[in-house]
């Protein structure tokens, strides 16, 4: 039998593909159309005082800091450093916060020098993300500074590598227990008692709270000091449970107590009631079947709802809404992506799954991707505010990729809803051989038995080694039946993969998986990056778009051209400053006779001035590392801008000369 693919142009696939675009659409319209406000999630620094690249007559009496939602900070999230790397605040975090403002203060020690001073902070946002960052401001005039702040963002390195794992796990685990629980009591009652199933949700509940666990664990080091060794730091795990992150993970633990009796109850007692044999029997299944869906749905809703109230969802405008939002999101996902595993599952190793049951599945799949396709685009839009940052800022871009994934997913899905409807041609014949095989084993093992029986029946004394021989003539005959129905099982299977409808669903919902195995990486990536609206919020307040802020943060590369006057006092200047931004840079200067060589000079100077603000020069003196080769470390650039750049170069004692360029230093 040849397996024709499904025809585009047939009418109830196209009708449902057709519906989910238009409600699509009509969503994305109404959302960015009507609806108007400003939310943000991970905290951005919105102002200082003094402000970034600041130069002050005097030294203020304390730092202050000014960020665009709730934050929470620790003793020693505010550290001021002066020009030789030594704490020059007081230790004392004061929160200045007020109505409509959210700040953060520190004190100055008496009696500061002039020069630069780097300001380093670190906090928590309210949506649970850890967020840092560092500015300098000088006093009377600015210096050279050999403060040093981590070279790693918070919540980075081989922690924040681990923990973005558990995290992946944990939304997995959360995927295959619900998903699969749904499945079996809303769409196969029957695969209860299929092993393969069971596994699954089991499995999902095991990675769930593992995950958990682990994340709990490394809380203390994730948002504080990166080091994995305090994961096992009693007195940071004390504090982890006093956070809202913390009470929402030991929430999730507890309700996955509530998740381990329901799933006992699920292929335990429900499974045992398969076949009701009476109207009171099948009252009793219908009974319990309804209190498992209240119960589960309940369990779930409460294991979603520890993320939507301690990550994104919990901060920014309409909160109310925007919670409740979020639960339904994670719980469409589940069902869908979690239901899609169990399908794959019960195609793959179970003996049969009824058609029914692939529709009544596909049916639930779809109503859930329009849930999840008008939760996921009111989230979308909090989070990223504006047509520019969809585009420009890297939270939009992977958003993008989220669309694209999810709307290949729903292309498969409308091939595997052609797939099911050929399926039921041939699945009644199936599921009569299944039947037929079950009954043949057991017929013949029950006639054998019988036998046995009348054979043996009455026989005392020496009878004995007569009826031994009879008992071993009835075990070789059960063990014939027993071959007999493992051949008719191999008879159904093979039947049963002969099927080119259910050969090209189980393709089809393969791809599918596939496909939302790297859904759900995206989505993970997507839930730790800095939102669209956020960075916008960080880029007007060092000036520019988050378009120019992103092609600014390259090294800046100039060749000057100069002549001392002298003997061999031609050449040329290539500069380079990496990474080319305001903060710490490291500057190279390449000096070339007219030959091209490098060019031995005695000595090279370069100074950066910023004219529109005032700053400057700020004088740099390299290091000679090579002929023609000097460098310097720890170029501190105060803020962006265009900035002025002058380079001396001497080539004899008497013969020197000045050459300038304007570079933009982002």
């Amino acid at each position: 039998m040849t397996a024709t693919a499904p025809r585009l142009g047939q009418a109830p696939g196209q009708a449902i593909l057709t519906r989910l675009l238009l409600v699509t659409t009509v969503l994305l319209g109404t959302v960015f159309t009507v609806l108007s406000g400003t939310a943000s999630a991970h905290a951005a620094l919105t102002g200082s005082s003094p402000e970034d690249g600041a130069v002050v007559a005097s030294a203020p009496k304390d730092i202050t800091l000014t960020f665009s939602e709730q934050i929470a900070m620790g003793d020693n999230s505010i550290r001021v450093l002066d020009p030789g790397n030594k704490r020059a605040d007081t230790g004392k975090i004061r929160d200045l916060s007020d109505t409509g403002s959210v700040r953060y203060g520190v004190g100055l020690r008496t009696g500061l020098p002039d020069g630069t001073y780097t300001v380093a902070w670190q906090a928590v946002s309210a949506d649970s993300h850890p967020v840092s960052g560092a500015f300098t401001f000088s006093i009377g005039a600015p210096s050279e500074t050999t403060a040093t702040v981590p070279a790693e963002e918070a919540g980075g390195g081989l922690v924040g590598t681990l923990y973005g794992a558990a995290r992946y796990v944990s939304y997995a685990g959360f995927i295959l227990l619900v998903g699969g629980a749904a499945f079996v009591l809303g769409c196969w009652q029957r695969g209860a008692s299929v092993r393969p199933l069971q596994r699954l949700v089991v499995q999902g509940w095991l990675a769930l709270t593992a995950a958990t666990l682990v994340l709990l664990l490394l809380r203390n080091p994730y948002t504080g000091s990166g080091e994995l060794g305090d994961a096992f730091d009693l007195d940071g795990l004390q504090d982890v449970l006093a956070t809202k992150t913390g009470a929402a993970l030991v929430s999730r633990l507890l309700l996955l107590g509530a998740a381990a009796l329901f799933v006992a109850v699920l292929f335990g007692a429900y499974a045992k009631r398969e076949s009701p044999r009476d109207e009171e029997e099948r009252k009793e299944r219908k009974d319990l079947t309804f209190g498992l869906a209240m119960g589960g749905t309940v369990v779930a809703a409460g294991i979603a709802a520890t993320w939507a109230l301690s990550e994104h969802a919990s901060t920014g405008i309409q909160t109310g809404l925007a919670m409740p939002v979020d639960v339904l999101h994670l719980l469409a996902v589940a069902v869908w992506l979690g239901g899609l595993t169990a399908l794959l599952v019960a195609l793959y190793r179970a003996p049969f799954i009824d058609s029914a049951a692939v529709r009544r599945f596909s049916r639930t799949a779809f109503l859930s991707v329009v849930v999840l396709a008008a939760t996921g685009l009111y989230q979308s839009w909090r989070q990223v505010g504006s047509w520019s940052a969809l585009g420009e800022t890297a939270y939009g871009q992977l958003l993008l990729v989220k669309v694209g994934l999810v709307a290949v997913l729903v292309g498969i899905a409308w091939f595997s809803r052609r797939w099911t409807g050929r399926l039921a041609e041939v699945e009644a014949d199936t599921e009569v051989a299944a039947e037929v095989g079950a009954e043949v084993g057991a017929d013949v093992e029950t006639e054998v038995e019988a036998e046995a029986e009348a054979k043996t029946g009455g026989r005392t004394g020496s009878d004995t080694v007569t009826a031994t021989a009879v008992v071993g003539d009835s075990q070789r005959a059960t063990q014939l039946a027993r071959q007999r129905a493992a051949l008719a099982s191999a008879r159904q299977k093979r039947v049963r993969d002969a099927d080119p409808a259910r050969t090209g669903l189980r393709r089809s919902v393969l791809a599918e998986a596939g496909i939302a195995v790297v859904l759900l990486a995206v989505t993970t990536v997507l839930t730790s990056t800095e939102p669209g609206r956020t960075a916008e919020l960080e880029a007007c307040r060092t000036g520019g778009t988050v378009a120019d802020a992103a092609a600014s943060a390259e090294p800046v590369d100039v060749r000057m051209p100069f002549d001392t006057g002298g003997q061999n006092g031609k050449g040329t200047i290539r500069l380079t400053l990496d990474p080319g931004r305001s903060g710490a840079n490291v500057m190279h200067i390449y000096v070339d006779g007219a030959d091209g060589k490098p060019l031995d000079v005695p000595e090279v100077k370069a100074a950066f001035t910023l004219t529109a603000e005032r700053i400057g020069p700020l004088p740099i003196v390299p290091d000679r590392f090579a002929p023609g080769h000097w460098s310097a470390d720890s170029v501190q650039i105060p803020m962006p801008g265009d900035w002025r750049l002058q380079v001396t170069v001497r080539t004899s004692d008497i013969d020197q000369t000045t050459v300038d360029k304007n570079v933009k230093i982002g």
